[in-house]
C-alpha cells in the first residue's frame, strides 16, 4: 500500500511537462528526506527519463543503493533518446553488479541495438538470454526477431521464430512480415501470413497492414480483391488505417476504381486517408481527378497538408501538365499552407519542367528552408532551360560558407550536365575536381559520361579518351559510347575505330555502335566504310516499315 506522501509524489511527476518541473519535485524529494526512498526515487527515475535522460543520469549516478528497476529505466531511457548507444554501458554495469536480470533488460537493450545497428552487441545478448533461459519469453523473442530484421539479417530472424512455434503471437508475425518486406520478399512474407491462419493466432490489423503490403508490391489484383474480402470476413474493413491500406494497395494493382469506392464508402477519413486517394490518381496519371478531390477537402472542411501536394505536383512535373500544376499552386495559396523544404522543392521542380522558370525562380527565392534537394532541384531547372552559367552560380552559392547545405552527387551530376550542355568545359572540370577532391564522392558512370559528353562536345576527344581509359569504373559502355557519339561529330575515325574496339573487348556492342562508326568514316570522308556502303556489303540490313490493306 502506497503512502499518501508516495502517491502524491507520483501524481505530481505524472502532471510534469519539461525537466523544470521535475527538478523542482527533486528539491522537495531532497528536502523532505524523500531522496533516500528507493522507491520514490525510482520513480523519479522513471518520469525524469522519457522528458530528459541526462537528468535522469546526473540522479541515476549520485544514487548509492541502486536496483533491478533503476538500471531498466536508465537503459529504456536511452534506447528511445538521441545516445541509444550509452544504454550498452548501462547493461555492463548492471551486469557487473551482480544482479539478477530480468527479460526487460534484454528488450530495451535489444532496442538501442536495432536503433545503432550494432550486429555484433546484440548476437552477444542473444547468447546470454539463451543462457540465462530467458528465451521462453515471447516478447523477448519478439525483440530479437526485430533487432536481427532491422540488420538484414533475415534468416537468422527466421531461426529465431522456427524455435518459437508453441509461443508465437500476432506481433511475431507482423514483426517477420515486415522484415521479409524489407528485404524484398514479398511471397515469404505471403507464406507467413498463410501459416498464421492455419494457426490459431487472432489476425490484427498491423498483421493485415502487411499483408496487404505484400500484395500490393507483387502488384496481384486479383489477390488484392481476396485480402480485402479477408479484411470483411474478420471484421477489421472499418479501421481507417486499413482503409488507407485498401485505397493503396487497389491502387497499386490497377483497381483505381475500387480504390474510389473504398474512399467514397469510408464513414470517416482523415487528411491521411484523402492524401492517399489523391496520391494514388496521380500516379495512375488522372490529375483532373485529383484536383476535384482537392476541391471537396475545402467543401468537407478538410485541411490539407504539405504532403497532399507533393505527389501530385511531381506527377505534374512529369506530365508536364502545366494548367493543373498552376491549379494547384493557387489552391496552396488558398490554403496558406506553409512552403516547407519538400513542398518548395515540389514545386520548383514543376515549374521548372512545365516550362515556367521565372515562377521556379520566385519560389526558390521565397523559400526559407532549403535543403539540398531544393538547391539541386533548382539547378537542374536552370540547366534543362540551356541557363548553363545560372546554374553554375546557383552551384557556387550553394557552397558558400553561410549557406549549409551539402551538395550530394546528384546536385554534382546536373552542375556537369548543364556544362555539357552549355558547353561551359572549364567549369564542368572545375565541379568535376572539387567532387572529388573536396568532397570526396566517388564518381559513377553517369558523373564520367557527363565529362565525356562535355570534353567530347568541345572537341577534346584525346582527353576524353585518356579519361575513359583510367576509369575505376571498367566494365561499364556509357562514357565510351558517349566518346564514340563525340568522334562521330567531329569526324576522327582512329579514334572512333579505338572505342569499338574497347566495346568489343568488354562484350558491350550494340548494331547502334556501328552505325555511329559507319557516319563517323562518313564525316571523315572515308567513302568505302561510311553507313551506304555498310548496307550494300549486306553487313547491315535496312530497316523498313509497312501497312496493311484491307
Amino acid at each position: 500500500m502506497l503512502s499518501p506522501q508516495c502517491q502524491k509524489l507520483i501524481n505530481d511527476l505524472r502532471s510534469c511537462r519539461d525537466t523544470v518541473e521535475v527538478s523542482r519535485i527533486h528539491g522537495y524529494m531532497v528536502k523532505t528526506g524523500l531522496d533516500k526512498d528507493d522507491f520514490a526515487v525510482s520513480k523519479l527515475l522513471a518520469f525524469s527519463s522519457v522528458l530528459d535522460i541526462r537528468y535522469a543520469s546526473s540522479i541515476f549516478e549520485h544514487v548509492s543503493n541502486t536496483n533491478l528497476f533503476m538500471f531498466n529505466t536508465m537503459i529504456r531511457g536511452y534506447s528511445i533518446s538521441d545516445e541509444p548507444e550509452r544504454a550498452f554501458s548501462v547493461f555492463n554495469q548492471l551486469r557487473a553488479k551482480g544482479l539478477t536480470l530480468d527479460r526487460f533488460s534484454f528488450i530495451t537493450t535489444l532496442k538501442s541495438c536495432s536503433r545503432e545497428l550494432c550486429v555484433s552487441i546484440g548476437e552477444g545478448l542473444h547468447g546470454i538470454a539463451l543462457r540465462s533461459g530467458f528465451m521462453v519469453f515471447t516478447d523477448l523473442r519478439n525483440a530479437l526477431i526485430h533487432f536481427y530484421c532491422v540488420c538484414g539479417k533475415i534468416s537468422d530472424a527466421r531461426k529465431v521464430f522456427d524455435e518459437m512455434p508453441q509461443s508465437v503471437d500476432a506481433v511475431t508475425f507482423s514483426t517477420l512480415m515486415n522484415g521479409y518486406l524489407q528485404v524484398s520478399k514479398k511471397a515469404l512474407a505471403l507464406d507467413l501470413f498463410r501459416i498464421m491462419r492455419k494457426s490459431e493466432v487472432v489476425v490484427n490489423v498491423s498483421t493485415l497492414l502487411s499483408f496487404l503490403s505484400a500484395i500490393s508490391d507483387l502488384g496481384d489484383l486479383s489477390g488484392a480483391e481476396s485480402a480485402h474480402v479477408l479484411c470483411i470476413k474478420i471484421g477489421l474493413d472499418l479501421d481507417l488505417h486499413l482503409i488507407t491500406a485498401l485505397i493503396g494497395m487497389y491502387g497499386k494493382t490497377g483497381g483505381i476504381s475500387s480504390a474510389r469506392r473504398i474512399f467514397d464508402c469510408a464513414i470517416r477519413k482523415d487528411v491521411v486517408t484523402w492524401n492517399c486517394m489523391i496520391d494514388q490518381y496521380a500516379k495512375t496519371g488522372l490529375l483532373e481527378e485529383c484536383v476535384w478531390l482537392l476541391r471537396q477537402m475545402k467543401y468537407e472542411k478538410m485541411k490539407p497538408n504539405s504532403s497532399t501536394f507533393v505527389g501530385l505536383l511531381s506527377s505534374c512535373a512529369y506530365s508536364e501538365a502545366a494548367f493543373v500544376g498552376r491549379t494547384v499552386a493557387d489552391l496552396l495559396e488558398e490554403e496558406r499552407i506553409a512552403l516547407d523544404a519538400i513542398l518548395g522543392t515540389a514545386l520548383v521542380d514543376m515549374y521548372a519542367k512545365v516550362g515556367l522558370l521565372e515562377k521556379a525562380v520566385e519560389i526558390f527565392n521565397r523559400m526559407k528552408d532549403k535543403d539540398v534537394k531544393s538547391w539541386t532541384a533548382m539547378i537542374s531547372g536552370y540547366g534543362a532551360h540551356g541557363l548553363a552559367r545560372e546554374a553554375v552560380t546557383l552551384f557556387n552559392k550553394m557552397e558558400e560558407e553561410n549557406c549549409k547545405v551539402r551538395p550530394n552527387e546528384i546536385t554534382f551530376l546536373v552542375v556537369l550536365n548543364a556544362c555539357s550542355h552549355g558547353g561551359l568545359v572549364m567549369e564542368g572540370i572545375r565541379c568535376f575536381k572539387r567532387m572529388v577532391e573536396a568532397y570526396s564522392f566517388t564518381p559513377k558512370v553517369e558523373h564520367y559520361g557527363c565529362v565525356v559528353d562535355l570534353l567530347g562536345r568541345a572537341g577534346q576527344l584525346e582527353e576524353a579518351y585518356e579519361l575513359i581509359r583510367n576509369l575505376p569504373i571498367t566494365s561499364d559502355s556509357t562514357a565510351w559510347r558517349a566518346l564514340l557519339a563525340a568522334c562521330r561529330v567531329y569526324g576522327n575515325a582512329d579514334l572512333g575505330e579505338s572505342v569499338m574496339m574497347r566495346l568489343a573487348e568488354m562484350g558491350e556492342t550494340h548494331p547502334a555502335d556501328a552505325i555511329l562508326l559507319a557516319g563517323t568514316h562518313a564525316v571523315a570522308g572515308n567513302p568505302e566504310k561510311s553507313l551506304d556502303n555498310e548496307l550494300n556489303k549486306g553487313r547491315k540490313e535496312a530497316g523498313y516499315s509497312a501497312i496493311e490493306i484491307e
